[in-house]
């Protein structure tokens, strides 16, 4: 691991402990552009690492200080991700440049650099999250074709491998936008109570779309519509109940 430092970060709170892992892609043309950003203090964006395409890791902040990789971004309540979290970069030009899979020695670093932050602070595989799921109204990565499952074979995030209501016994009817009613309200509780900040109104919102379209993006890959069907009730109702809650019994929870 080389080490460049970046000016980009300052004191996380002194009561604040480190409990949750961002990953991001750099969604610049090249490695060189994105690390020259991170490093630029007029730019004040930064990561504690950044993993190149060919496994070279670059530590640009120290994990005991708050790197500014987050942004304007909430989960759970907590709306200074920065102040909590450890940000990675892996190297990837993103939709906007040629958005491309994530190599093997960069996903291999990637698992042993992960693994071996989230034993150090203890942090929940709820809490090992993309940049997405923190600002899904602005950003997409690290995207649909982030191997989410891998990581979590090796217990480092969530992945729901099955569910614990199959497809045609869920009992819920498929959502999309414009719809409304208390099935809305279910789903939107259950997706406020994962994590993500959403109001239950009952109406099948812009916001919930892009919230929807973001749980896709991280447990879903194969088809981003925004729209839930069988397959989208049955992946939240075994992501609750790996993270301690449960989508049939909400109020009694």
């Amino acid at each position: 691991m080389r080490e460049i430092p970046s000016p980009n970060f300052d004191e996380r709170p002194a009561e604040r402990e480190i409990d949750m892992l961002v990953l991001h892609y750099t969604g610049m043309k090249t490695a060189v552009a994105a690390l020259a950003r991170m490093c630029d203090p007029a730019v004040q964006v930064s990561a504690h690492y950044m993993i190149d395409e060919d496994g070279t890791t670059t530590a640009l902040v120290a994990e005991e200080r708050r790197a500014w990789h987050a942004g304007r971004a909430w989960w759970r309540g907590e709306s200074d991700i920065n102040a909590c979290s450890i940000g990675i970069e892996l190297v990837n030009p993103g939709h906007e440049f040629g958005y491309r899979n994530f190599p093997e020695p960069q996903m291999a670093v990637l698992e042993d650099l992960a693994g071996a932050i989230v034993a150090r602070h203890a942090i929940p595989p709820e809490r090992v999250l993309g940049h997405s799921d923190l600002a899904p109204e602005r950003r997409k990565d690290p995207g649909e074709r982030f191997d989410w499952q891998r990581l979590a074979a090796a217990g480092i995030g969530l992945w729901p491998r099955s569910g614990t209501l199959a497809a045609g016994e869920v009992g819920l009817p498929a959502l999309g936008p414009g719809d409304i009613g208390i099935d809305v309200v279910t789903l939107q509780t259950a997706l406020g109570r994962y994590g993500w900040r959403i109001d239950p109104t009952g109406v099948y919102s812009l916001r919930t779309e892009i919230v929807v379209t973001a749980f896709q993006r991280h447990f879903r890959p194969h088809r981003i519509d925004g729209r839930v069907d069988a397959e989208i009730w049955s992946l939240l109702d075994v992501l609750l109940a790996l993270s301690g809650r449960s989508l049939q019994n909400q109020e009694a929870s």
